[in-house]
């Protein structure tokens, strides 16, 4: 098969990624499912010439992956869709996992995103953390809460990505959109130079670092707001990893500046649904005052009792929106009990 023909198939498909690897036919995986297109295995020498083509499409040289084993590129086929390339070598041959992403944003009523989401980004200033695992939407929750800012604030945004997937045009915001390694050189130095962009908005793909952490941290303090994402799982984990990404000696200080900059942690899970779709189960902690006492005491434990509390805030618990899409039918009950936090106490909710 030619590169071109595997994506525009992958895209007619719905398909999520494209997987080539020598020793495997071209798969897609829809719906969160792998499935093999063919029964002819890809050779080392197939996908080679599929990587190749992936590279002149993105009008990128191979170089890099050829000495370090490893490269990511998006690219558009006009038309079709765009993609993000990662592309790697293993057992000596070249491979690739192509994630397609639809030309048109993502409608978030469609996906199931809540309204509370998308009104983080009204928020004038601070830090707002999405997480969750790698392949848990959290790329189209960011960009489903860039295009309410631009359809509601008169804003500067600046997105800082590795590399962009969803482009957006410019509405009630301006929007400028920074890939690391094509238009500047790392997370680190995009942040800095943003702050002298007179930008509003700082969308930051990740915050890989103690580095990129702190002046994330910065930025939220003086004014602007920052979103950001980790590969973390709730609340609790992601402020430790915040405070854990700075020596002990600093610990105690990066709690309070945490407890006055950051606005709200939302964490995400994709689940397989019963039709054979996937649905996106959610935790939101929103930062009240309690919750801020508790990230400045150090008593994080403390806060899953509060946002399951804060019910009326709009906060909702991860098993909270696990029972009520199993409550709805949409999920089995071996799906909730396998993505919740506290299985055995879902359990007893669930009266099985």
């Amino acid at each position: 098969m030619e590169a071109e023909q595997i994506l525009k198939q992958a895209a007619q498909a719905s398909a999520s990624d494209i997987f080539i690897v020598a020793g495997l036919p071209v798969s897609y995986k829809v719906n969160n499912q792998i499935q093999r297109q063919t029964d002819q295995r890809l050779m080392p020498e197939d996908t080679e010439v599929i990587v190749r083509e992936l590279y002149r499409f993105a009008k990128r040289s191979p170089e890099k992956m050829l000495e370090t084993g490893d490269d990511d590129f998006s690219f558009s086929l006009e038309g079709v869709s765009r993609y993000r390339a990662s592309v790697y070598r293993q057992r000596g041959s070249l491979a690739a996992v192509v994630r397609v992403i639809a030309f048109s944003l993502p409608d978030p009523e469609q996906l199931g995103i809540p309204d509370i989401i998308l009104r983080l980004g009204g928020r004038p200033k601070g830090l707002i953390v999405v997480t969750g695992p790698a392949g848990s939407g959290k790329s189209t929750t960011l960009a489903c809460i860039i295009d309410r800012i631009n359809q509601t604030r008169n804003s500067h945004v600046v997105t800082l990505e590795d590399p962009i997937e969803y482009l957006h045009r410019h509405g009630k915001s301006i929007i400028s959109q920074r890939e690391i390694s094509i238009d500047t050189e790392s997370y680190a130095v995009a942040l800095r130079a943003a702050l002298r962009q007179a930008p509003d908005v700082i969308l930051l793909g990740e915050m890989r670092d103690y580095e990129t952490i702190s002046i994330a941290m910065t930025a939220a303090e003086t004014g602007h707001l920052v979103i950001s994402t980790l590969h973390t799982l709730g609340a609790v984990n992601t402020i430790d990893r915040i405070v854990d990404a700075f020596p002990p000696s600093q610990q105690g200080q990066i709690r309070v500046q945490l407890s006055m900059v950051l606005q709200a942690v939302v964490s995400q899970q994709l689940i397989s649904c019963k039709d054979g779709r996937v649905v996106p189960a959610f935790e939101i902690m929103l930062c009240n005052p309690a919750i801020r006492t508790m990230i400045r005491e150090s008593k994080t434990h403390q806060i899953d009792s509060a946002i399951f509390s804060s019910s009326g805030e709009g906060m909702v618990g991860m098993d909270t929106s696990l029972m009520r899409l199993y409550e709805q039918g949409m999920i089995s009950s071996e799906e909730a009990l396998l993505h919740s936090a506290s299985p055995d106490l879902l359990k007893k909710r669930m009266k099985l």
